[in-house]
């Protein structure tokens, strides 16, 4: 189930209304945030599942967790004052590693400290950081933008929806969701009849493998590919496999993700692990249609953002070109 659903009864419609003041309303407020200016501006309302969330409009100071949502408001050009500290930015963020930027603890966890003393407007978190939404709740209003894998792309559409209204920016958020479905139809146009697939990541010298419905699931539900086995567990951490079950999955295609690259820790490299006679036996090796994906978009952004899945898609698109 989605994390949030928005609280009008389109699918694309905000309830957007103007705050009155505390008097007018008639009711006391016990958030912190709420006694703040956020009350005099308009504002809409986000239905998540911890309950409703007052999203100013144009929000002056903006503090992000989630990757994902920080492509998007980069995208929609809105300016954030905090991000989460990381070893290094994928590419599409690399502008965020400037020092103009306040670090606001981790992908998982916050410094509140530094949290509560830019006394944010708004906070964005999603993701590796769901888990700390109620408690960042009491310092702003904090929006869960933490994607569907069930439905990874009407997700993402719905992100960049309340982040445009957000910022002011609906129209440039439409303008992205229309690109990025574009991207997506280009795909699904060379993907079909070309064979199956399979998606793995590396980590350590290990390996796990990711079907339909998981959180890579977009290669299959979304981009078309067929998988070559349909009953790979789902699970965060993938299913753990051996180099014997590539072989015998046999795919067309084999998607390899370098865990330990998206994260900037040092390792064997994905194809140095994958260079052996098991792998080389297979279909995808014997083609070459070993596709080594861009680690840190698909592991740190999910392809859940403008820049993220352009890219990849891209990259995706160059590969079955080739085929």
């Amino acid at each position: 189930m989605s994390r949030f659903a928005l609280s009008s009864s389109g699918a694309s419609t905000f309830s957007v209304n103007r705050r009155q003041s505390l008097l007018q309303l008639g009711t006391l407020v016990t958030l912190p945030w709420a006694a703040g200016s956020a009350l005099a501006q308009q504002s809409f309302t986000v239905q998540q599942s911890n309950g409703a969330v007052q999203v100013p409009v144009k929000p002056k100071t903006i503090l992000v967790f989630d990757l994902a949502a920080l492509d998007c408001l980069r995208a929609l050009g809105a300016q954030v004052k905090g991000v989460p500290d990381v070893v290094k930015f994928p590419e599409v963020l690399e502008q965020y590693a400037s020092k103009d930027f306040t670090r606001i603890g981790s992908l998982f966890e916050p410094n509140y400290e530094v949290v509560k003393g830019l006394k944010p407007d708004v906070i964005v978190a999603g993701g590796r950081s769901a888990a700390k939404v109620a408690e960042l709740s009491k310092i702003a209003p904090t929006l869960d933008l933490t994607v569907n894998n069930a439905k990874p792309v009407e997700s993402a559409f719905k992100h960049l929806k309340i982040l445009g209204q957000m910022v002011g920016a609906e129209a440039k958020a439409d303008e992205l969701i229309a690109a990025m479905q574009a991207d997506i139809d280009k795909l699904k146009g060379l993907t079909a009849g070309k064979g199956t697939g399979l998606m793995v990541m590396t980590n350590g010298g290990k390996l796990s493998a990711y079907g339909p419905g998981s959180r890579f699931g977009m290669l299959h539900d979304v981009y078309g590919i067929a998988p070559a086995n349909k009953d790979i567990q789902v699970a965060g951490h993938g299913q753990a496999i051996s180099f014997e079950f590539i072989l015998k999955t046999n795919p067309d295609w084999l998607f390899v993700l370098d865990r330990d690259a998206a994260i900037g820790r040092e390792g064997a490299s994905a194809s140095k692990l994958l260079d052996n006679p098991l792998v080389n036996a297979t279909k995808a090796a014997r083609k070459k249609q070993i596709v080594y994906l861009n680690s840190a978009n698909w592991y740190l952004l999910g392809n859940a953002s403008p820049g993220s899945l352009h890219d990849d898609v891209t990259q995706l698109i160059n590969a079955f070109s080739q085929a």
